[in-house]
Parts: C-alpha cells; sequence; structure tokens
C-alpha cells in the first residue's frame, strides 16, 4: 500500500472558473487509488494550509499527484506561493532537503542531488484550453514542438531537485471549446492504471 497526497491547485475565479473539473479529476484519482489499496490524503490550496502540515504531508506521501488547471501556461499562482512555503521550510527542517547537492570535497556531486524525496515520485494532471495538437509538433506556433510535460518543467524539477521521481503527465486538453470529459476520464483512468498498477479485487479489499 502506498500513501498519496492529492494537491488540487485550482484557484477560484468568481463567475469564470468555478474548479468543477479539477475537483471532479482529483476525486476520481482519489477513487482510483483507493481501489488500488493505497491511503489518500488531499490538499486543496484554495481552501488554506498549514506550511508545516504540508511539509509533513510530502514527508509522509509516498506519490504526490498535482491536479491543476493551467491558468497563462503554469498553474495558479498560489500554488508557486505553496511550493515556495513548502520547499523553503522542508529545508529549513531538513526534511526535504538537505543541500543543493554540491561539495568542495567530491567533484562528482552534481546541483540538484541534495534531496531528501528519494523513493517518493510526482505525477502531474493538467487541464488546458489548448487543443493537444499544439504540442509536440514544431510547426506550432506557441510551443513549438515542446510537449504538455516540458510546458510543466519549472513545477517537476521543483520535486526532482528534492529527490523526488517525476512521471509522465497526464493532461486533459480543449476543455473550455471542445471538452471530452467523459474520454479524459477514460484515459486518466488508464494513465494511473500504466503507471501504479490494477485495482484490488474486491473480494480482496479491506
Amino acid at each position: 500500500m502506498a500513501k498519496v497526497l492529492i494537491i488540487n491547485a485550482h484557484q477560484l475565479y468568481e463567475g469564470w472558473s468555478p474548479g468543477n473539473l479539477n475537483r471532479h479529476l482529483a476525486e476520481i484519482i482519489d477513487q482510483e487509488m483507493q481501489a488500488r489499496g493505497h491511503e489518500v490524503r488531499h490538499t486543496h490550496i484554495d481552501s488554506g494550509y498549514q506550511v508545516d502540515d504540508e511539509v509533513q504531508k510530502h514527508v509522509w506521501a509516498d506519490i504526490i499527484v498535482l491536479q491543476t488547471p493551467v491558468n497563462w501556461f503554469g498553474a495558479p499562482w498560489k500554488h508557486k506561493k505553496y511550493l515556495d512555503e513548502v520547499f523553503n521550510a522542508g529545508l529549513e527542517q531538513q526534511l526535504l532537503i538537505a543541500t543543493d547537492g554540491r561539495t568542495r570535497t567530491d567533484p562528482t556531486r552534481q546541483y540538484g542531488m541534495g534531496g531528501l524525496m528519494q523513493g517518493k515520485s510526482l505525477m502531474m494532471s493538467l487541464t488546458w484550453n489548448a487543443p493537444a495538437e499544439a504540442f509536440g509538433n514544431p510547426e506550432q506556433v506557441l510551443y513549438q514542438g515542446r510537449t504538455d510535460h516540458d510546458a510543466f518543467l519549472h513545477i517537476a524539477t521543483c520535486y526532482r531537485f528534492c529527490g523526488a521521481e517525476v512521471l509522465p503527465t497526464f493532461s486533459c486538453f480543449d476543455v473550455i471549446k471542445n471538452p471530452a470529459i467523459d474520454a479524459d476520464v477514460e484515459r486518466l483512468k488508464a494513465h494511473l492504471s500504466r503507471y501504479f498498477g490494477a485495482k484490488v479485487p474486491a473480494e480482496l479489499a479491506g
């Protein structure tokens, strides 16, 4: 059994972005993880949090799942604030990261090798207005061949800097103009199966 922390980074904008889709996907991830026998905890950043509690949740978790909308090509600004506060505290407390990895005595140590989150993994689940064809195609004007995973390298790198493995990103595309939520949910379930295994048979659960 793994310990799973689901972070919902949706930020409410009244009359524009109520957060229903990201809430729904976080619930699906919860259900799917529990069906695999995993223990799940949640953080919804917009509902408030205590920094030290979030550090302890990261210490506790084997798997961190970030569920977030894409606002102006990144996660909502409160998520950046959350990362800064949690990882700064995790460094100060020497719980998530100890150093930047470099030493004056061992030249083989690289920048980014001082993390304490080895054995943990991060998966990002994103909701985009952008269509799928905007990614992975060098002829597309915006991302010029880069992937949805590349677009969130800044967040992936925070976790890798602290020693965690970063799993392939899941994305729901075109969710405003051409939503296909039922199909997206099935793809999400398949993505979770690919990286976290099959569900526990009902007769063995509990």
